[in-house]
């Protein structure tokens, strides 16, 4: 097997398919020989056996829907009846409106279906949700919604098969209303919802079961959205080697703002502990001492105005630019910006740098013509971008308008390219809402990109690395800390990369 294939089929342990695209593996797979009722039966038993193995044996409500996910609900309703579980089902309109694969399943099932009422939840010790499954498209209303209202208010223990009724796959958005889960039993591969808010906050913890599909579909499907992990990347990241020397680590160079002095300090710390050779802060002569002073490992450059700042610039070997943190928001920085768009190195932009195109975007985009990354939030991506929708969508559509990399920061920080490809970020702490940590961010997603890694898969370690070193120093974190804490994050890394193998997402084993 040649090595990329390895590396793909490594890679698409990871990826993220929507809900068409997972639609279209089951095709695939029914295509190639596996019936669609083994499919289902393999799906409804890692339903019942995820029960089995997270609660102890109680009384289950199956709520099943009228698609294949309550199909599956009947599966996981006879594995546990078998099982010794006292289980009650009920179902959304009549039995014989099933159809396929999920009538045949609901034939198999030999006790009472109850009346589609609330009231079959009183006295219960779990929930199977089997309503409605991911690749839901309209609010939840009418019967449905007032069983999902009663579900979330009566507060049982849940496990949904594939998402919480209610939640959308394919973006993570509440389609009406939908019920926190303990547990999700989805299958083959996660998707975009289980990873992007407010999904994720209600899937509780995600189990991926291997039912069967081949991984060889995937070929087909080609998947363009992926769920960070350092496998993605982990082939080109720049560990350094024995003879090497500064000059070849690159250098990065920084604009200083002149008021809001921490900032960029921030960003030349991330970047010298992420490799880069060489930082240099251009600082504002006003703020020159302050700039010199407190950066021992970096190299302070004085400048005054745009033409100086330019002949910065002018040295090659500055092969990345950082402008953004503490810059300042008007016309100077805007000049700034377009001056490191114009000498065709790489460049990343952020917080002031963007804030200062609004209302003038297109000025911006239009001077984006080399690798180039944009790492705002959400407030700076509206100031900069007029695009509504779910976020995996506005960072992507947002890509391919400013030719840039975008990396859309949050709790689900999400990664984006200009040729569709998406990353998701999982790794996150409550504790990088902090003052400074994006900063922090910019300055190491420059120093990766200063050591050579393309801008795309620059930005997504810089993601999980800075999510990473955020985790391994816990509460009380102040941005001051990443830097510090980076080194941690890089030997669980090098760690990784001496074991030559990243696990894949749990999965559990269901074949028929």
């Amino acid at each position: 097997m040649s090595t990329s294939v390895s590396r793909n089929q490594k890679i698409n342990d990871f990826a993220l398919l929507t809900p068409k695209e997972m639609d279209s593996a089951d095709h695939k797979a029914i295509a190639s020989g596996i019936s669609g009722v083994d499919l289902m039966e393999a799906a409804g038993r890692a339903v019942a056996e995820a029960v089995m193995a997270h609660w102890a044996k109680c009384p289950v409500t199956v709520l099943c829907g009228p698609g294949n996910n309550g199909g599956d609900g009947f599966v996981a309703a006879r594995y546990l009846t078998e099982a010794g579980w006292p289980v009650s089902l009920t179902l959304l309109g009549p039995r014989e409106n099933l159809k396929g694969d999920a009538a045949f399943h609901a034939g198999a099932w030999s006790n009472e279906i109850e009346p589609f009422s609330p009231d079959i939840m009183y006295g219960k010790g779990i929930i199977i949700d089997a309503i409605f499954g991911s690749g839901l498209s309209r609010p939840v209303d009418g019967t449905a919604g007032e069983m999902i209202s009663a579900l979330k208010d009566r507060q049982i223990p849940i496990c949904t098969i594939d998402v919480p009724s209610g939640v959308d796959g394919a973006s993570g958005l509440v389609r009406g209303i939908a019920a926190p889960a303990d547990l999700t039993v989805t299958f083959f591969r996660k998707k975009p919802g289980h990873l992007l808010y407010p999904g994720r906050a209600l899937c509780g913890s995600v189990i991926v079961a291997d039912i069967g599909i081949p991984t060889a579909v995937l070929d087909d499907i080609n998947p363009h959205t992926y769920e960070n992990s350092p496998q993605l990347w982990l082939d080109q990241y720049p560990w350094p080697y024995p003879t090497i020397n500064k000059y070849q680590r690159g250098e990065v160079i920084i604009l200083g703002g002149e008021t809001i002095t921490g900032a960029s300090r921030l960003s030349a710390h991330g970047a010298m502990r992420a490799g880069a050779g060489l930082v240099t802060l251009a600082a504002p002569s006003s703020a020159w001492m302050i700039y010199a002073m407190s950066l021992t490992s970096a190299i302070v450059r004085s400048f005054n105005g745009l033409a100086e700042f330019e002949s910065l610039l002018a040295d090659t070997r500055r092969n990345v630019i950082v402008i953004g943190p503490g810059a300042g928001v008007g016309g100077m920085t805007k000049k700034y910006v377009l001056a490191a768009l114009a000498v065709e190195r790489k460049v990343v932009l952020d917080a002031d740098a963007l804030t200062s195109f609004a209302g003038s975007s297109e000025d911006l985009f239009q001077a984006v013509n080399y690798p180039c990354v944009m790492t705002p939030h959400e407030g700076e991506f509206d100031r900069l971008f007029d695009i509504t929708g779910d976020k995996l969508h506005r960072a992507l559509s947002a890509a391919k308008k400013s030719k840039a990399v975008v990396l859309l920061k949050g709790s689900d920080t999400v990664i984006a390219a200009p040729d569709g490809r998406a990353i998701i970020n999982s790794n996150s702490v409550p504790q990088l809402a902090t003052g400074g940590s994006g900063d922090v961010l910019t300055g190491i997603i420059a120093g990766l990109l200063a050591q050579g890694m393309d801008a795309f898969h620059a930005a997504a370690a810089g993601a999980w690395l800075h999510c990473e070193a955020a985790a391994s120093i816990g509460p009380g974190l102040i941005a001051d800390d990443l830097p510090e804490a980076l080194p941690r994050a890089l030997k669980k890394l090098a760690d990784l990369t001496i074991a030559e193998e990243i696990a894949p997402p749990e999965v559990m084993s269901c074949t028929p």
